[in-house]
């Protein structure tokens, strides 16, 4: 049971914490009144979004809570970036692994600390907490990790399937506009300027790795904790939704570590659970302090009596752009997996417990439509981008349908699809969907996976291959998922899912041999959840006089299709504008995309992304426009980038960047 709220706390803007090469990293701190007396835990949050402005919203939600249950609190702003001195190039940098295990260090030789640490996040901040806990230090003793990666390779915003993603585009362009934002003067003082100035010196144009590192490879590697999970030294809480892109992580870690994982999947996207949409969200602040309460205060924590793996259970839902509520219920797992198998065979997934005889070719279309209802990879905290109706893109592929189903099936973790494929040389993507048809003929995706063929199983390049027949095995993310009574499931197969996936360079001839493919569905009915193993629902917002929303916007999604026959699919999120009174500023942000393509011509793809971001403050207003390119012809990617800043409507800085890379796997 997580201790009551009882402790007054001070709320530190500003402290800094020194790094062994003089580098500063910048702290806010919430200190509850009695910890230099009598010293308490410490939980920490470590993130380049910038403690000032960016998320400080967010911040506010979750430290204040913990400090007033007698936990010493920090957001650190990562090297770099925020009001942190240094330089980011990439992500996941080193630098930036060393700087956290020596923040720990910090944190556990102060006074007010007992020695106890703590380490959550979402997104960046719970990846970075998964890479603490691989020979986590001795101080550490558990970890949160909210919207995490485990793999930033297959699991992450850059590839799928070792095929290129347009979110990582989107990324090239909002990652530079936040490394070129300015310092705070209010809080680093008159050297404020010369950090900014330094920073914009040594600006990077990281999209140009992410696209030219098209295999798994060392880069992507690093990093990733999927290859060092025996090296796990502390409890890790990993918390995800099915409708983020970071989702798969949570149910694999668990399988991977069930001494040191423990899991919770919700219906929501890219979010803190508290505020998680679609519906319904979980008291995260509730959930995480039964956590800390439980490794940081008892002398010898014993093995807690959670459930290993808490996860909300799908069910049909009309697809739509929008959700509030998902349908399902909790459950926990039940341990056990049984396995659903399907043939293919005329159109019809069979279910069987052998494969079909007399593998017979059938044609992978090659249709460039197809992806106009796939939605965002992953549901970023923006207005709509769940995925829609099916039936148009299944009309542009290959479809297999079951018959109605006598009883309920239940999936649970990662379907599998396994087939021979004979490709041609040019040949390089496949899409497979998993999707619920009603009995009223709606169409709701249930699962997707693409997959370069270029790449071997590992999904690492595999120099001279030739053209022929391939066993090719894909593993779709962990879901759990209850098909009902009188629903049909359905398998759709493309070679193309635009504008999510980046197309391959040329028409591919890719042929099914149909009789050797099977769908695999995992099982297991698990167990609705007791009382005891709950997830308590979020608490009403709190009134909060630190910030005011002046406007956000919904996001507005277009898609048509122009005289010329291009495809444009585009969405614009209109400025979102928040003033924080305590430090009498205003954040603002803007985003615009634009994907464009011939239906019948791969190399007509084109994406660009343009993101602003603005800083009012006392002594000026700071704008930092940003816009990433690509576009590619049969033998290169053709990459274009550009950063302007301003201060004062002054224009003090531009860079540009063209980079041309060879496409070597796609």
């Amino acid at each position: 049971m997580a201790s009551p709220a009882t402790n007054t706390f001070q709320d530190v803007e500003h402290v800094w914490i020194a790094m062994p090469d003089g580098i500063r990293l910048a702290a806010r701190l919430w200190l509850p009144d009695h910890a230099e007396a009598e010293p308490v835990p410490a939980i920490f949050e470590i993130i380049p979004y910038r403690k000032g402005d960016m998320v400080r919203a967010r911040d506010e939600r979750n430290h204040p809570y913990f400090a007033a249950h007698g936990y010493a609190c920090l957001r650190v702003d990562m090297r770099g970036s925020g009001d942190s001195e240094g330089l980011m190039g990439d992500m996941y940098e080193p630098d930036e692994l060393s700087d956290t295990r020596h923040v720990i260090d910090w944190i556990a030789g102060q006074s007010w600390c007992n020695g106890s640490v703590g380490m959550f996040g979402t997104s960046w901040g719970g990846t970075a907490s998964l890479q603490a806990s691989v020979d986590a230090p001795e101080a550490l003793k558990a970890v949160i990790a909210v919207c995490a990666t485990h793999d930033r390779y297959e699991d992450d915003i850059h590839h799928m399937g070792g095929c290129l993603l347009t979110d990582s585009i989107e990324w090239g362009a909002t990652f530079p506009a936040i490394l070129a934002s300015p310092p705070a003067a209010a809080t680093v003082g008159p050297a404020w300027r010369e950090m900014w100035q330094e920073r914009l010196d040594n600006l990077a144009f990281p999209l140009e790795a992410w696209v030219r590192e098209e295999a798994r490879g060392a880069y992507w590697r690093w990093g990733s904790v999927k290859f060092d999970t025996d090296r796990f030294t502390c409890p890790i809480l990993a918390v995800g939704g099915w409708s983020d892109r970071y989702s798969n992580s949570v149910m694999s870690l668990v399988e991977a570590r069930p001494d040191k994982v423990w899991g919770i999947v919700g219906p929501w996207g890219h979010h803190y659970p508290d505020v998680g949409h679609p519906g319904p969200g979980m008291n995260f602040q509730k959930v995480a302090l039964d956590w800390w309460d439980h490794w940081l205060r008892a002398p010898a924590p014993a093995e807690p009596d959670w459930a290993r793996l808490r996860v909300w259970l799908r069910e049909f839902d009309p697809p739509g752009d929008v959700l509030d509520r998902r349908n399902g219920q909790w459950i926990e797992s039940g341990g056990a997996l049984s396995p659903h198998k399907f043939s293919l065979a005329d159109g019809a997934l069979v279910q069987s417990a052998e494969r079909a005889k007399g593998p017979v070719e059938v044609a992978v279309p090659l249709d460039l439509r197809v992806g106009q209802g796939a939605g965002d990879t992953g549901y970023f905290g923006r207005f709509g981008g769940l995925p829609l109706d099916q039936g148009s893109d299944d009309g542009h592929c290959l479809v297999y349908e079951s018959e109605e189903l006598t009883e309920d099936l239940i999936l649970f973790g990662a379907a599998e699809f396994a087939s021979q494929v004979r490709a041609g040389a040019e040949a390089t993507q496949l899409s497979i969907r998993i999707s619920d048809v009603s009995p009223e003929g709606e169409v709701c995706r249930v699962a997707m996976a693409v997959r370069n063929l270029a790449l071997d199983p590992m999904l690492d390049e595999r120099p001279g291959a030739v053209p022929g027949t391939d066993e090719i095995q894909i593993r779709f993310p962990n879901m759990a998922y209850r098909f009902k009574t009188g629903h049909r499931i359905r398998l759709a197969i493309g070679a193309s899912y635009w504008p999510l996936v980046w197309p391959g360079p040329q028409a591919a001839d890719i042929r099914l041999l149909e009789g050797s493919a099977e769908l695999m569905l995992p099982s297991d009915p698990g167990r609705p959840l007791q009382d005891a193993a709950a997830l308590p629902a979020p608490s009403p917002p709190a009134e909060n006089a630190g910030y005011t929303t002046l406007v956000a916007p919904n996001l507005q999604r277009t898609s048509n299709v122009q005289e010329d026959g291009a495809i444009v699919s585009s969405w614009h999120q209109p400025k979102v504008r928040v003033r924080h009174h305590d430090t009498n500023s205003t954040f603002g942000f803007e985003t615009r995309s634009d994907n464009t393509i011939f239906p019948d011509d791969p190399l007509s793809a084109h994406s660009r992304y343009a993101h602003e971001l603005e800083y009012e403050r006392p002594d000026g207003t700071a704008r930092v426009h940003s816009v990433a390119e690509v576009r590619c012809d049969l033998d290169h990617f053709h990459l274009s980038g550009e950063v302007r800043v301003f201060w004062n409507d002054e224009e003090i800085f531009v860079r540009t960047w063209a980079p041309s890379l060879k496409r070597r796997c796609s």
